[in-house]
């Protein structure tokens, strides 16, 4: 597996997923291949836990996270992710989203505004 460079956010997958204009140019724009791609553990239940899902999205979110590295929750994002809510008052999956960018210091693929602004590393 080559070296993972990006960490997805739970909407720029719904955004590909759903062939949402901005989330196709951003992973056109950086070249995005998931071996290349990593979630957060958080980002895997949020997705899988949506009450509305059907059983075709949740296969076809199973099949796009199967070739994704997931990353648990560990000490060190636990704390990083405790410091940027108290910091920024994030909601907690976004804390967490951008604690395990940081710790694992790879460039975070988002939509959401307000985390682009502070935790995307170019």
């Amino acid at each position: 597996m080559n070296e993972i460079e990006y960490l997805l956010d739970t909407n720029i997958i719904i955004g590909i997923l759903k062939g949402y204009v901005p989330a196709i140019a951003l992973a056109k724009e950086v070249e995005l291949t998931l071996n290349k791609a990593a979630i957060s553990q958080i980002t895997r239940l949020e997705l899988l836990s949506y009450s509305k899902l059907t059983n075709l999205e949740e296969q076809e979110i199973r099949a796009f996270l199967s070739n994704c590295q997931v990353f648990p929750l560990d000490d060190m994002i636990e704390i990083e992710a405790i410091r940027l809510r108290k910091k920024d008052n994030l909601k907690l999956p976004d804390a967490i989203v951008a604690a395990t960018a940081i710790v694992k210091k790879l460039r975070l693929l988002t939509l959401d505004q307000k985390m682009l602004n502070k935790y995307v590393l170019n």
